[in-house]
């Protein structure tokens, strides 16, 4: 440790330290948040006044989902980290429970096709959404726990791998594809951000690209889906609507887009626009500056988790350092996925774009994610362990 850390230590033993939150962290969230506000008004004002003949329904329960969200997010904030690795064993049940009640007949409830809800009254409330993050803390408490183990044999690198791919199995028979991509592929990049050897992240990274390809080609739906990625012009009023839609809308905004609430693509033409395709409506009301300070600012929560994650583990705090890393690669993964399928540069996933889309599930889920973040921000800052000027 160095002199000026442990002078920081020596400052802070003996007194509890006040709340160290990250401004940064903060502004970052709030901007997108009230930037999504914003967009799914403008995305679903026309849906929500043919369907329910009030235009600002989805805003009212964006809007509730944001502030259950965020005192959900609060109370996070005052869970020590320490609590989620003591219940990883738990929190791994309590996840696999999620994901196989759906399941059941009569408990799951369909949309779209998809079994992916549970009916709370009057909500359909998504499980996969909470059962990600149990999961990942699994995760995280185990790179922690077995540390030796996974940077010196292959077998420590692959146990948590098949407990993940049972909960991928899992998401695949909702079915949600994209969901079963994003949990492995950020499960897998932890436990190397963790320690996990090349070679053994490498050989797992070529059988999954393998197993992904199989699974996309085995079934039909999936293969529609793959061809119209690649040429959605070849069948652009069927399986290629919604992304030659989307292309418009994208194509549309140019530099400054067509203004605030003028989208002609959101009148029927693009499908879930407000939810999985707010970010087509946004390039095209907001052109290419608003997507610019979208990217940006996701970039900006992605770095800054990334940057959480060095300071804990220069701190000597192994698992703070896993929860940052792996709300950071989840959030950059599944934000470029979503984007990704926007623009057309990826085959349609049914994911959300995390504080933009409209879903209530994501809504809370990610801002209590984000609370447990700052929290982890807070233990690392007032263990007096970060050198001087670090925690700018």
């Amino acid at each position: 440790m160095s002199v000026s850390a442990s002078l920081a230590y020596s400052r802070s033993a003996g007194r509890q330290p006040r709340l160290a939150l990250d401004p940064v962290i903060v502004a970052a969230t709030l901007g997108l948040l009230l930037l999504g506000l914003v967009m799914v008004t403008s995305a679903s004002i026309t849906l929500a006044e043919r369907q329910a003949g009030e235009p600002f329904i989805y805003l009212d329960r964006q809007l509730l989902s944001a502030c259950i969200g965020l005192v959900c997010a609060g109370v996070m904030l005052f869970v020590p980290v320490s609590f989620w690795e003591r219940t990883a064993p738990l929190l791994l049940a309590g996840a696999i429970a999620l994901l196989a009640v759906v399941l059941v007949p009569g408990l799951g409830h369909a949309v779209n096709g998809s079994t992916r809800w549970l009916r709370l009254g009057p909500i359909n409330f998504q499980p996969s959404e909470l059962a990600r993050i149990a999961l990942l803390i699994y995760v995280a408490a185990y790179a922690v726990r077995h540390h030796e183990a996974l940077a010196t044999s292959w077998q420590g690198f692959l146990k948590p791998l098949c407990v993940l791919g049972g909960a991928a199995v899992l998401l695949l028979l909702e079915p949600d594809f994209g969901g079963a991509v994003v949990l492995l592929a950020t499960g897998a990049l932890v436990l190397f951000l963790a320690g996990a050897r090349w070679r053994d992240f490498l050989g797992v990274v070529g059988l999954g690209t393998v197993g992904i390809a199989v699974l996309a080609l085995t079934s039909d739906y999936r293969v529609r889906r793959l061809t119209a990625f690649l040429d959605p012009w070849a069948d652009p009023y069927d399986s290629g609507f919604q992304l030659t839609q989307s292309l418009i809308a994208l194509g549309r905004g140019q530099w400054f887009g067509v203004g605030l609430g003028e989208s002609i693509q959101k009148l029927s033409y693009l499908p879930e626009a407000h939810t999985d395709f707010v970010f087509a409506v946004l390039g095209e009301e907001l052109g290419l500056v608003g997507v610019i300070a979208v990217l940006l600012l996701f970039l900006v929560l992605v770095l800054r988790s990334l940057r959480l994650s060095r300071l804990a583990a220069e701190a000597s705090m192994p698992f703070h350092a896993c929860m940052a890393a792996a709300f950071g690669v989840w959030l950059g993964l599944q934000a470029f996925i979503n984007i990704g399928v926007n623009m057309g540069l990826l085959p349609t996933k049914g994911l959300t774009l995390p504080l933009l889309s409209y879903g209530r599930s994501s809504m809370l889920v990610t801002l209590a994610w984000i609370g447990m973040l700052l929290r982890v921000h807070h233990e690392v800052m007032a263990s007096g362990r970060v050198a001087d000027g670090a925690e700018k």
